[in-house]
Parts: structure tokens; C-alpha cells; sequence
């Protein structure tokens, strides 16, 4: 009972954390270790995010369904949805080759405390900085810039880093307002969450038992309440107070994290 209870708590922070840049992996992590909860392989903290993935889907239908519609007779449809898949590669060639390690390795308390705190850093400084604003529409960034986004999220391997913190970065320091790279940053969640979902449940199936299972869909479940409230909000709550919040909150969260493990472990 007391694991099913913990997998109801991370996958509600899951949902609260994914598309803010606090980096959902790094607080999993963390409060895993200190509610002496892990998983198989580390599959859960991976394939959780499943419901994260279908509360973007769902807010953004409409959106979706009409950049569809919109394909075969336009071109700047075609375009949008060419930039996504070409922001999406490096990340699916990057994690596909260093799978094991970024397991085996990089998930480690330590470094995710580490670098919460340093990217926390970035985001206050990129937050303040004047930035030359050149693009304000996420489905219009120049292709060379999708591709180079698509770099800066290969950064997020390192748990604590934040795939949406890295996106975010990445978008503004190349020209991109805020609210449009934190748009960005959802669109390219869809295939990078999939595809990771996807890629760690074939690593992982034959490890996993029926109790695995129940746990990942608890998870699942209250990841994708908890998403909806964050997607619905988050944007308008960018273009009005900035990303300072979230900087602070990583700062905060990475050095208690690291004073608890030197006390306790």
C-alpha cells in the first residue's frame, strides 16, 4: 500500500513538473531516494510521463487536429511539423546511443542537486537578460534554429537539467520571446516524451511484473491530472512574471536536496 501511495505523490509531481523548468526527472529522483522508492531499471520515472504526454494531446487537440488538416495543402503546416521532427533527432539518436550510461550513471542524487542548482542559475541570468526578440510564433522559427533547439534538449539527459528548461533556454538565447519558446518547448515534448516512453518500455517490459505495472499506471493517472492544470496555465503565467520563480524554486529544492543527503544519505 505504502508504494502505491508514493507512486500517487510522484506521479502528481510528474505532472506539476514536466513542463516547468525544474526538470520533472531531477525532482523524481530526489523524492524517490528520500521515500526509499525505486524502480525497476528506473523505468517509472520514464514511462510515467505517459500521462503527461496524453494532458498536452488533450489541451492542445485542436490545435493539433487543425495543423493537420492544414497538410496537405499547407506549406507552412508542412514546415512546422518538418522543424518539430527535425528538433526531435539529436535526442532520439543521443539517448538511443547513450541509453545505459544515462541510466547507469547519470541518475545520481548528487548530480541531479548539482546541476537544479546551476541551471537554476542559467535561468536567472538568461531571465534578465535583453535579448534581441526575433521570433514570436513557435510554429515559424527558422529550420536551422529547430535544429539547434533540438541540440540544447539533448542537454536534459542529465537528470536536472530540464528538457523544457534546456528548450526554453536554448529558444530564447536564439531569438525567440518567451511565451513562444515555452510553446515550443510543449510541442517538442510530444515525439521526445513518446519517443522515450516508447524506447524504455521495450528496454524494460521483461523486467517489469504485474505489481510494476499497477505502480506506472497510478503514476500514470495522477501525472496526467496534475498536467492538465500546469499546461493550462503556464504561459499565460510566463508572459506575465517570467521564468525568476522557477529559477528560484530549482536553487531552493537543490540545496535542501543536498543537505539532506550529506545528513542522511
Amino acid at each position: 500500500m505504502y508504494d502505491y501511495l508514493v507512486a500517487a505523490i510522484l506521479g502528481v509531481v510528474e505532472g506539476l513538473t514536466e513542463f516547468l523548468p525544474v526538470s520533472s526527472t531531477g525532482h523524481l529522483l530526489l523524492l524517490g531516494h528520500f521515500l526509499g522508492f525505486e524502480s525497476k531499471g528506473k523505468a517509472f520515472e520514464v514511462l510515467v510521463q505517459l500521462g503527461a504526454i496524453l494532458a498536452i494531446l488533450l489541451v492542445y487537440f485542436h490545435r493539433l487536429l487543425d495543423i493537420a488538416k492544414r497538410l496537405p495543402s499547407d506549406p507552412a503546416a508542412r514546415r512546422f511539423v518538418i522543424g518539430v521532427l527535425i528538433a526531435f533527432l539529436p535526442a532520439a539518436v543521443i539517448g538511443a546511443l547513450a541509453h545505459a550510461f544515462i541510466k547507469g550513471v547519470l541518475f545520481n542524487p548528487f548530480l541531479v542537486c548539482t546541476t537544479l542548482i546551476a541551471g537554476g542559475l542559467i535561468l536567472l541570468v538568461v531571465d534578465e537578460m535583453e535579448l534581441e526578440v526575433k521570433h514570436s510564433d513557435a510554429t515559424a522559427f527558422p529550420l536551422p534554429m529547430y535544429l539547434k533547439i533540438g541540440f540544447m534538449q539533448c542537454l536534459a539527459m542529465i537528470p536536472g537539467v530540464s528538457r523544457s528548461g534546456a528548450t526554453i533556454v536554448g529558444a530564447m538565447l536564439l531569438g525567440a520571446d518567451k511565451r513562444a519558446a515555452a510553446e515550443f518547448s510543449f510541442f517538442l515534448a510530444m515525439p521526445t516524451m513518446a519517443g522515450a516512453f516508447a524506447y524504455d518500455l521495450m528496454k524494460n517490459y521483461k523486467i517489469l511484473t504485474a505489481d510494476d505495472a499497477t505502480l506506472i499506471v497510478i503514476g500514470f493517472f495522477t501525472a496526467f491530472i496534475s498536467a492538465l492544470f500546469v499546461v493550462r496555465g503556464f504561459l499565460d503565467f510566463v508572459s506575465r512574471r517570467g521564468f525568476a520563480p522557477f529559477a528560484w524554486w530549482r536553487i531552493v529544492v537543490g540545496s535542501v536536496g543536498l543537505v539532506a543527503l550529506v545528513l542522511f544519505g
